[in-house]
């Protein structure tokens, strides 16, 4: 029984992802590196020198910020809006912890390079559970105080926004950075887990059985 089962998760290809979650998710993430390549350029550069974003496009780096951030908020009311079973599904299954999902964290420093996370269930695995929670919060921190800064010309209110765009730029630049390190499957744990986002959403069954392995027997029942 183990060895035919061996060579049809060796083939075995399933779909992760449709191409409307891939297509929002591609818009999100060129707005956020965007906005914040643009946003620390706009802290740390020296001032009134251009971007190589500004020079490129032609437009000064606070209006390619702006508008990268109205892009931003746009796609995610479309999103909310459009795809609200999925935004519905990203909520309630990242909100949701159970006990055995302790026995995955207690894995997972050692798994980041084994591949042995043992079993979870839920469309998410628990660490991409706090990471969505973070991200959700924050980048919706970022949203409300960048049209706070964009509303408000000055004064106390000012003072309060921009204090949360810093200290929420701050907080979520890490957390993208360890995102997209994870996503992307630098960690040997975590290797193949990006083609669940690109090349058609499509991967190996058996990484989506180390990485979700109750979705997979969900996707396998239908």
């Amino acid at each position: 029984m183990v060895t035919e089962r061996q060579p049809r998760l060796r083939h075995e290809i399933v779909r992760r992802n449709n191409a409307k979650t891939r297509w929002f998710h591609a818009g999100v993430y060129v707005a956020v590196l965007v906005l914040l390549f643009t946003g620390w350029w706009l802290t740390l550069g020296e001032e009134g020198e251009p971007s190589v974003l500004s020079s490129l496009f032609g437009v000064p780096d606070t209006e390619l910020h702006t508008f990268a951030g109205w892009v931003f908020a746009g796609l995610v009311a479309l999103g909310v809006v459009l795809g609200w079973r999925a935004a519905r599904t990203l909520l309630v299954d990242s909100v949701r912890f159970r006990r055995t999902d302790l026995r995955w964290f207690a894995r997972w420093p050692a798994a980041l390079f084994t591949g042995r996370f043992g079993r979870h269930e839920g469309h998410f695995d628990p660490g991409q559970r706090i990471m969505n929670l973070v991200l959700i919060v924050l980048l919706l921190a970022l949203i409300a105080s960048g049209v706070g800064l964009v509303v408000v010309s000055g004064g106390p209110l000012f003072v309060v926004y921009n204090r949360i765009h810093r200290w929420s730029t701050y907080l979520v630049t890490p957390a993208i950075i360890g995102h997209i390190v994870i996503a992307a499957g630098v960690l040997p744990g975590y290797r193949g887990a990006w083609r669940a986002m690109h090349l058609g959403g499509r991967l190996r069954a058996r990484v989506a059985e180390r990485l979700w392995p109750a979705w997979l027997e969900r996707e396998r029942q239908r």
